[in-house]
């Protein structure tokens, strides 16, 4: 929820003339854009769209990827796969966040190592990890010139 009065990129503040001027778009194609699913504005109370600036930004991607030469279906899909990056770049940032708190939280509690098939160990501070006792005998191959 954003605070009275605080704007971000999130914000939908702009009606469709508005973002369709930004954009250097005709409001008609905002208008399809939305019913394809490419940019999904929010509502007012009475259902009209409001662009923020995160929408009129994907609008101008949308129109640099046209240009190009890509259809409507391929810029979908490149859109919702970077949609996903951002997503899961912020998942990792999470992680990473609370990965420190804990390592801060509790120095010197864990130990992580490599278990015999490569997995990820942890361990108690100070133990050690088992260690395979079996043996592999290698032998040569014969020739059958030898």
């Amino acid at each position: 929820m954003v605070e009275a009065g605080v704007m971000d990129a999130e914000t939908p503040v702009f009606a469709i003339a508005a973002a369709a001027e930004l954009a250097g778009m005709h409001p008609q194609t905002l208008r399809q854009y939305d019913r394809l699913g490419l940019v999904s504005p929010g509502r007012t109370a009475g259902h009209s769209r409001r662009y923020s600036l995160r929408d009129v930004a994907q609008l101008r991607e949308i129109a640099a990827l046209s240009a190009e030469g890509l259809n409507l279906v391929g810029i979908k899909r490149i859109l919702e796969l970077e949609n996903r990056v951002a997503e899961l770049g912020s998942r990792v940032r999470e992680l990473e966040h609370a990965l420190a708190d804990e390592l801060l939280a509790r120095p010197g509690r864990r130990v992580f190592a490599a278990g015999p098939a490569g997995e990820v160990v942890s361990l108690r501070a100070g133990a050690r990890a088992e260690r395979s006792n079996q043996v592999v005998v290698w032998r040569p191959l014969r020739r059958s010139s030898e």
